[in-house]
């Protein structure tokens, strides 16, 4: 039986301080409408694999992780793909240590070298538990190296970390192929794609590309830059992510040409 049920959600569109904005008292975090309330951003992958085994695929773990796995009453987590090193992306991770409990086995991160060093640094009472004082409960988690262009197999799905520029800062995105199913590019915190990228970007049933906000900013697309990149890649559809609170949800994306719209937490596609 092939993979099935196959979704994409995303848990938080909102950039790293989150929508409203602590002390802000702008229209957006002011606002009533449910979309503009964004969460750190991340996203999450469910299917079932080629025995009917419901499957969780976590995109970063961003530090509202725990509230955004009981909003999507996520009971599962099969694997954890980071994008990055940055404090928004990553400091959801003690919280899967629930993970471990619920399915009584240890849980796989995937992340380029430089992440997972990072994460070795910041969370040195889990990847060093030996070292704790007390004998602590702590994540039980299994580190595996990316290598961009390179794709790994999770349960039958094909995950390809595809290299973005973050500023200065190399990192990935990731071009998830369903077999005899969509094809969707999940692309965060860009500000520019480098020329190898293109080629990943071509025949997409869904892009998710980063839109911080309308002016320019040097480490990530504002409005302008990411609807020329979407038109570039020509994806069936493009959600962008990633927001300020600059960005009314309403007011915006019915601004956008045919085809773009703004992404919002809990959206599922």
């Amino acid at each position: 039986m092939p993979v099935s049920d196959f979704s994409f959600t995303f848990l938080g569109t909102g950039t790293s301080a989150g929508v409203p904005v602590i002390t802000c008292d702008c229209d957006v975090c002011t606002s009533d409408d449910p979309k503009d309330k964004r969460l750190r951003c991340s996203a999450c992958v469910r299917f079932k694999d080629e025995d009917g085994q419901e499957r969780v695929i976590l995109i970063d773990a961003s530090p509202d992780l725990r509230q955004q796995v009981l909003k999507e009453k996520l009971t599962r987590c099969d694997a954890i793909l980071f994008t990055h090193n940055h404090v928004d992306h990553t400091f959801g991770l003690d919280d899967t240590r629930m993970f471990n409990i619920s399915m009584q086995q240890p849980l796989s991160i995937y992340a380029e070298r430089h992440t997972l060093e990072h994460l070795a640094r910041v969370f040195q009472h889990v990847f060093e538990s030996h070292k704790n004082v007390n004998d602590s409960f702590v994540a039980n988690l299994i580190p595996n190296e990316l290598t961009a262009d390179i794709p790994i197999n999770l349960h039958g799905v094909l995950f390809t970390p595809i290299r973005l520029l973050h500023g200065k800062l190399p990192i990935v995105g990731f071009r998830i192929d369903v077999p005899r199913g969509p094809t969707v590019a999940y692309c965060t915190d860009v500000s520019s794609i480098p020329p190898e990228t293109w080629p990943q970007l071509e025949q997409l049933d869904v892009l998710v590309l980063d839109m911080l906000r309308f002016r320019h900013h040097p480490t990530h697309l504002n409005l302008d830059q990411a609807i020329e990149i979407a038109q570039q890649v020509a994806a069936k559809q493009t959600y962008f992510t990633h927001m300020t609170h600059c960005v009314s949800h309403a007011k915006t994306d019915a601004e956008l040409p045919e085809g773009i719209n703004l992404a919002y937490d809990g959206l599922t596609v």
